[in-house]
């Protein structure tokens, strides 16, 4: 079994309480089942405001994206100018 490395920026580091953590993945699964596991093991990732922006492997992503063991997935909140 190998481990997913799971970055946070912005608010979402503040609300995790850290920039990084690192998950065991077993199996590939897809984004949204990964953020289920992730809220079990972690439950204050629940707490975090949408909405949610995911890059995995540095290319956006969307629930049904895969995640396999190595990879690398950040969460962070959209990007606002003006």
């Amino acid at each position: 079994m190998s481990n997913v490395k799971i970055l946070f920026f912005a608010r979402h580091r503040e609300q995790m309480g850290t920039a990084e953590l690192n998950m065991p993945l077993a199996k590939a699964t897809s984004l949204a089942e990964f953020k289920q596991q992730l809220t079990q093991a972690h439950p204050q990732f629940a707490g975090l405001r949408q909405p949610v922006m995911v890059a995995i492997n540095q290319a956006f992503s969307d629930d049904d994206a895969l995640i396999q063991a190595g990879d690398e997935v950040a969460f962070f909140p959209p990007v606002t100018g003006g």
